[in-house]
C-alpha cells in the first residue's frame, strides 16, 4: 500500500490545490469520508463543508466546497467542485457580513455557503 495519494482539488472555474496527502475528509451526500492511501475505489456527490487535505509534509489544506464530485482510484483522488475556496483565501469578517445578510434576508443556500466558509476558516 502507498504511503500517499494525489489529490486533484478542481472549481468549476481554476484548479485550487493539487499535490500529495496522506489523508483527505470530505462531505457527501452519504457522510463524512475519509480517504488514505490505499482506498477503495469510489464515487461520491460532494455536500456544501469544509474539505480537509493532510498534505505528506505534515501541514492541513482546508477548502471550504460547494457542491461537486469526488473520484478515487488508483491512489488518485479528485474533488470537482461547482465552488471551492481555500482556507487562505477567505476573509472571515466578509464571509461574516455575508452570513448574516442571507440570514436577514432568508436566503438558505446563501446562508450555508456563507456557515462553510467561516467553518472552513475555523477549521484551518
Amino acid at each position: 500500500m502507498a504511503a500517499e495519494l494525489h489529490v486533484e482539488l478542481v472549481a468549476a472555474d481554476r484548479s485550487v490545490w493539487s499535490g500529495e496527502a496522506t489523508l483527505v475528509v470530505a462531505r457527501t451526500t452519504s457522510g463524512d469520508i475519509g480517504v488514505m492511501p490505499g482506498h477503495q475505489p469510489l464515487l461520491g456527490v460532494l455536500e456544501s463543508g469544509p474539505v480537509t487535505i493532510r498534505t505528506t509534509d505534515g501541514g492541513t489544506v482546508v477548502a471550504a466546497v460547494h457542491g461537486g464530485f469526488l473520484s478515487f482510484a488508483d491512489n488518485k483522488l479528485s474533488l470537482l467542485a461547482e465552488i471551492a475556496e481555500l482556507a487562505d483565501e477567505i476573509d472571515a469578517q466578509r464571509a461574516e457580513r455575508a452570513l448574516e445578510r442571507a440570514k436577514s434576508g432568508e436566503d438558505d443556500a446563501a446562508e450555508r455557503r456563507a456557515d462553510v466558509r467561516l467553518r472552513a476558516v475555523a477549521v484551518h
